[in-house]
């Protein structure tokens, strides 16, 4: 059973940086692909980016390219997501999910998830 444990959000400035991150327990971390999901109000939970066991391969969606990197430090059972030149459309709570082996783009592929941490882009 792996527990995940987000932090880093809060209310930043249109053009600001924010960095997720995300922390496991209770599993082999190594065994995991890693991904981001979003929700804003009143719609459905999206799919934000994903890293691959190793951290060598990323899946970022078509409108965070260029702007959030995800990235993992296993040594610290760690994924990150950094996100730079925020936009009020990237409003949302953010959630990091875990599943074995293979990273996915669908949140019904995902095993695991944590509780969310909420990210506000003031305009």
């Amino acid at each position: 059973q792996v527990q995940l444990v987000e932090s880093g959000g809060g209310l930043v400035q249109a053009g600001g940086s924010l960095r997720l991150s995300c922390t496991a327990s209770g599993g082999t971390f190594t065994d995991y692909a890693v991904g981001w999901f979003r929700q804003a109000p009143g719609k459905e939970r999206e799919f934000v980016t994903a890293i691959n066991l190793s951290g060598t391969s990323t899946y970022p969606t078509d409108s965070v390219k260029g702007r959030f990197t995800i990235s993992r430090d296993n040594a610290k059972n760690t994924v990150y997501l950094q996100m730079n030149s925020l936009k009020p459309e990237d409003t949302g709570v953010y959630y990091c999910a875990a599943v074995l082996w293979v990273a996915y783009d669908s949140a019904s592929d995902y095993d695991y998830w944590g509780q969310g941490t909420r990210v506000t882009v003031s305009s």
